[in-house]
C-alpha cells in the first residue's frame, strides 16, 4: 500500500473520530463522558510509560510523580489570581504564583516542559540503575514529590488540596492530546532514535558496542515520557476540578502500569485498547458490590468485591495472554485490509484458484 493512501486513510479516520467526539459531547451524560475522558487520559499516560518501559526496557514507577508536577503547575497557572487568595487558607500563596495566569494550552505545555526538566535532572543519576533497583528509585521519587506537595502549603495548599479548578478538560482536549501522544511516540519508535531504544532494551552492552549513547537515549526517552505524563496530569486536574497529594499515591502509578501490562509491553495499539477497557471495567463492575444473585445463590453486598473481581480477571489475562490483549499485534492499514481480504475473499480470485 502506498504511503499517500495510508495518509489519506489516517485523515479520514481522524475525521470520523472527530465526528464521534462531537456526538459524544452532545449526547452522552456527565458520567459516561467522565469515563471516556479518563480513558483518553490513561491512553496518554500508558503510551508515555510504554516508551520508557516497553520500548527502552527501563522499569520506571515514577509516573505519578510527573503527573503530580503537571497537575499542580497547570492548576496554579489557570486559576485566576483573586481566587487563589480565597483558597490558600493554611499559608498565603507565595510570589510569583499569586500573579501568574495563563491560557489552558500554555499551562499544559509548561506542565509538560517542567516535568521533562525534572525528569532529566532525576534521570541522569537514577537511570544508571537497572531492573528492580530502578523501579524502587523512581517509586521513591514519586513519593518524594507527593510528600513535598503535602508539606509546602505556600504552593500546593498542603493536605487541603486545591478545589474549584476550572473544568477546561473535555473530550476534545483529552482525545486530542491522546492522538498527539500516539503520533509523537509512534514517530519516535519508527525512527533511528526508536531503534536505538529497542536495542538498549534487548542488550545494553551490544547497543553500546554499536555506538548507541546509553545515557543520552535513556534520559531523553525518560524526559519525553515525563513530558506527556505532566500534560496528562494537567488534563486530570482540570477534569476532576480538585487535587490533593493523596490523588498521586502509588495506586496511580499502579493503575498506569496495569494499562501497560494489560495492553502488552511495547504495544501502542494494545495500550490504547487497555486504557479504555481498564476504565470501563472498573466503573461497570461497581454494581456487584451491592450484591447479586446467581440462580438460587445469593451473593451479599461486599465492599471491595469490585476490585477483587477486577484483579482476578486481570490475573487470568496476564497468565493466558502474556503478550497483552492484542498479542503484540500493532494496527496498520496494510494489516487491516489484509485481514478484511481474509474474511471477505475476492470471488474472482477464489474462482480462478479453484479452476
Amino acid at each position: 500500500m502506498k504511503k499517500q493512501n495510508e495518509k489519506l486513510y489516517t485523515v479520514l479516520a481522524l475525521c470520523i473520530l472527530a465526528v464521534l467526539v462531537y456526538f459524544a459531547e452532545k449526547n452522552l451524560d456527565a458520567y459516561n463522558l467522565r469515563i471516556l475522558n479518563l480513558g483518553a487520559i490513561y491512553v496518554t499516560l500508558g503510551v508515555s510509560l510504554n516508551l520508557i518501559y516497553g520500548f527502552t526496557g527501563q522499569f520506571s514507577l515514577g509516573h505519578a510523580g510527573f503527573m503530580a508536577i503537571g497537575a499542580y503547575v497547570t492548576t496554579l497557572l489557570v486559576l485566576p489570581p483573586y481566587y487563589k487568595e480565597m483558597i490558600f487558607i493554611l499559608e498565603p500563596l507565595v510570589w510569583p504564583f499569586t500573579v501568574m495566569h495563563s491560557p489552558f494550552i500554555v499551562a499544559l505545555l509548561l506542565s509538560g516542559l517542567i516535568s521533562a526538566l525534572v525528569a532529566i535532572l532525576v534521570g541522569l543519576p537514577v537511570l544508571r540503575l537497572k531492573g528492580d533497583y530502578l523501579g524502587i528509585a523512581t517509586l521513591g521519587f514519586a513519593e518524594i514529590v507527593r510528600i513535598i506537595a503535602n508539606n509546602i502549603p505556600q504552593v500546593t495548599n498542603g493536605a487541603l488540596g486545591i478545589k474549584g479548578i476550572p473544568e477546561f478538560s473535555n473530550l476534545w482536549w483529552t482525545v486530542g492530546v491522546a492522538v498527539f501522544t500516539v503520533y509523537i511516540i509512534k514517530g519516535l519508535i519508527n525512527s533511528s532514535f526508536g531503534r536505538a531504544l529497542m536495542a538498549i532494551r534487548e542488550n545494553e552492552i551490544a547497543a553500546e558496542v554499536i555506538g548507541v549513547n546509553l545515557t543520552y537515549h535513556k534520559v531523553m526517552s525518560f524526559a519525553v515520557s515525563a513530558f506527556f505524563a505532566g500534560v496528562a496530569g494537567g488534563l486530570f486536574a482540570c477534569l476532576i476540578t480538585t487535587i490533593d497529594p493523596r490523588a498521586f499515591m502509588f495506586v496511580m502509578t499502579f493503575n498506569i502500569l496495569i494499562v501497560v501490562v494489560l495492553g502488552g509491553l511495547g504495544s501502542i495499539t494494545g495500550t490504547i485498547v487497555a486504557a479504555f477497557l481498564f476504565n470501563f471495567s472498573l466503573e461497570y463492575l461497581r454494581p456487584i458490590e451491592a450484591g447479586f444473585n446467581i440462580g438460587p445463590i445469593v451473593i451479599p453486598a461486599i465492599p471491595g468485591l469490585r476490585m477483587v473481581t477486577f484483579s482476578a480477571l486481570l490475573l487470568i489475562v496476564i497468565l493466558y495472554m502474556k503478550n497483552g490483549i492484542m498479542g503484540g499485534i500493532e494496527f496498520s492499514w496494510k494489516g487491516l485490509f489484509r485481514f478484511i481480504r481474509k474474511i471477505f475473499p475476492n470471488k474472482k480470485s477464489s474462482e480462478g484458484s479453484a479452476m
